[in-house]
């Protein structure tokens, strides 16, 4: 998928920045719907299609799995406040102070 990309970004970097003119614009173009056209790609594309729609379910389990075990890694626990959390911060901390910059001097 990166390679797809990558060659992508380079043609059309190619195509915007060549000197070449309207001329070689349309050489590209002819030779990109060619590709695009072509049998063997349109199987492969419509392939690749039918497996992304098989996956989908399975992809969409998956990140739902994964989500929530982070979601309970961040949660605080049961027995946890706010109040607690703050607790644990350094007398120093900028996040305790009412207002850091009290004449609106920032830093």
């Amino acid at each position: 998928m990166k390679k797809i990309v990558l060659l992508l970004a380079v043609g059309i970097g190619y195509v915007l920045g060549t000197k070449a003119g309207r001329e070689r614009y349309e050489q590209l173009r002819a030779g990109f719907l060619k590709v695009k056209e072509s049998p063997t790609v349109q199987s492969t594309a419509h392939q690749a299609a039918d497996v992304a729609r098989e996956k989908a379910p399975v992809v969409k389990d998956k990140i739902v799995e994964v989500a929530g075990a982070a979601a309970e890694k961040v949660r605080p626990s049961s027995g946890s406040s706010l109040g607690d959390l703050e607790s644990q911060l350094p007398e120093d901390n900028v996040a305790r102070q009412e207002n850091p910059y009290p004449q609106g001097d920032l830093p």
